[in-house]
């Protein structure tokens, strides 16, 4: 989980009146989750959070699932998807969802002018090109390709892309986002054999106070309804905060993958778990070391999961036909594994320079009704001797 940390000033005790040099008050705001028993962190501000001036609806954002029901196997070539807009948030394009999680694909090209918050889901946000800086009332964090920004419901933030090609996969959590509970103490620490630590995760920098009133328009986002907030004041004038919650970042260039004698399940790579799905990061490893072992996975049949790869290099050790921000969707109900020639292909190496994502869910997932346009129709076939889609 992620671990204490203090920012800024804060008051020697909790709850208690802290003064600005004029003797006004500064003004604590706790943000958390699960109500008061989950992770929760204390802010300090130079004026109320809750001076609101309006609310109107901004947008919707509709999730409409693609009508065909057909049990198959699907690639979809996600990175060829016409994206019109480069907002980090209006112009996000949806791929894939269910109850649990949605997924969506930005190519953002500037800053919104407004802030940020998703008021009822965790954001993972997977950097696949670029790079930038998060913004937020907790203070920045500079990210680049590779990063998972890890934004936790209920926090104002804004993405400042840099120069240069943005592409950034956005998972929204409908649950709880955090470290897999396989890695951790019953104090919350990371243990020895988890495939990353405490040292690995970037939080934020002090904070810069922005102390000024106008009209600063914030939208939150509530499922499919994104709603325009007016403030009265700007949301970054956080003077101190300490805690447990707050947006943080982990590159999966850091993560430390796990290698046995022989092949090692999908779980040995997973990152993140939410309610109802874990998420998985597949690297760079060298390969099993039996001298008789099979570096290429077994076939195996989903077990109540459905499982999404999102492929970060052109190159898979048991797929052949992907791309670079190729996703593909092998449901519950039909067994999958190497294609062909992958299997023999694989025994005798020594490493594998794959770069993955990927999405386990307990509950199917929903192909997006807007992106089929970019999906091989071939894909199924694949796995017939011959064939070299």
């Amino acid at each position: 989980m992620p671990f204490y940390v203090k920012r800024g000033i804060i008051p020697p005790k909790r709850h208690t009146a802290f003064r600005k040099d004029d003797g006004g008050l500064y003004y604590e705001h706790l943000m958390g989750n699960l109500g008061f028993t989950g992770l929760q962190s204390l802010l300090y501000s130079v004026r109320r959070p809750t001076t609101v001036k309006s609310i109107e609806v901004a947008w919707t954002s509709p999730r409409v699932a693609d009508p065909e029901p057909s049990l198959r196997m699907r690639h979809l070539r996600s990175h060829r998807l016409e994206l019109s807009g480069g907002s980090p948030v209006k112009d996000r394009k949806l791929i894939m969802f269910n109850k649990d999680i949605a997924v969506s694909l930005m190519r953002p090209t500037a800053a919104d002018e407004y802030f940020y918050r998703n008021g009822q889901a965790d954001e993972l946000v997977y950097i696949t090109c670029g790079g930038g800086v998060l913004e937020s009332q907790f203070g920045n964090i500079t990210y680049r390709q590779g990063d998972y920004l890890v934004i936790p419901r209920g926090i104002l933030h804004r993405l400042v892309p840099g120069e240069g090609e943005q592409i950034h996969l956005v998972m929204e959590s409908g649950g709880h986002l955090r470290t897999p509970s396989r890695y951790r103490n019953k104090h919350g620490q990371l243990l020895e054999h988890s495939p990353y630590c405490e040292r690995d995760i970037r939080v934020p920098e002090e904070a810069e106070v922005h102390d000024q009133l106008g009209d600063f328009e914030t939208i939150t986002r509530m499922g499919e309804v994104c709603h325009r907030v007016i403030l009265d004041h700007h949301p970054f004038d956080t003077v101190g905060w300490d805690g447990c919650y707050y947006p943080w970042a982990f590159s999966i260039h850091d993560f430390e993958p796990l290698v046995g004698r022989l092949h090692m399940p999908p779980p040995i790579h997973q990152t993140f778990e939410g309610d109802g799905f874990v998420i998985c990061s597949f690297v760079p490893r060298m390969y099993d070391y039996h001298p008789d072992s099979i570096p290429a996975p077994y076939n195996h049949s989903n077990v109540m999961t459905d499982e999404v790869l999102y492929y970060c290099k052109d190159k898979f050790m048991s797929r052949k036909g992907i791309e670079l921000g190729s996703l593909t969707l092998h449901p519950d109900g039909l067994p999958h594994g190497p294609q062909p020639g992958r299997t023999e292909a694989s025994i005798g190496k020594e490493k594998t320079d794959e770069l993955a994502v990927m999405i386990d869910t307990f509950v199917p997932m929903n192909v997006a009704q807007d992106i089929l346009d970019c999906e091989d129709p071939d894909y199924g076939k694949s796995w017939l001797e011959g064939e070299e889609k």
